[in-house]
């Protein structure tokens, strides 16, 4: 069992930053691949980003790549996501997830968090 707490969301402004962070309990971390997820108003929630157990791989979604990063730190039993140049397009509210396996679709996902609200204004 894993619980997953997202932080760093909040209210920017366009072609600014946020850095979101999710802090996961347990001592199994570092077993799972984690990701990262959106879902705006009135849209299906969608694949932003993931990470393998080690870190060593990372996936990203077209309309992200050159902007986000994400990384993690198995120490610290936390996964990141670092969004520069933000749009208005990308406000949604942003939920982390583990997988014991695949990581492109939502199924593949075993544990989600509640989620962080980012809203970029233009």
């Amino acid at each position: 069992q894993v619980q997953l707490v997202e932080s760093g969301g909040g209210s920017v402004q366009a072609g600014g930053s946020l850095r979101l962070s999710c802090a996961a309990s347990g001592r199994t971390f570092s077993r799972y691949a984690m990701g990262w997820f959106r879902q705006a108003p009135g849209k299906e929630r969608e694949f932003v980003a993931a990470i393998s157990q080690s870190g060593g791989n990372t996936y990203y979604a077209d309309f992200v790549k050159g902007r986000f990063t994400i990384s993690r730190d198995n120490v610290r039993n936390t996964q990141y996501l670092q969004m520069n140049n933000l749009t208005p397009e990308d406000t949604a509210v942003y939920s982390c997830a583990a997988s014991y396996g695949g990581m492109w679709l939502i199924s593949d996902y075993n544990y989600w968090g509640q989620g962080t609200q980012v809203t970029v204004s233009s």
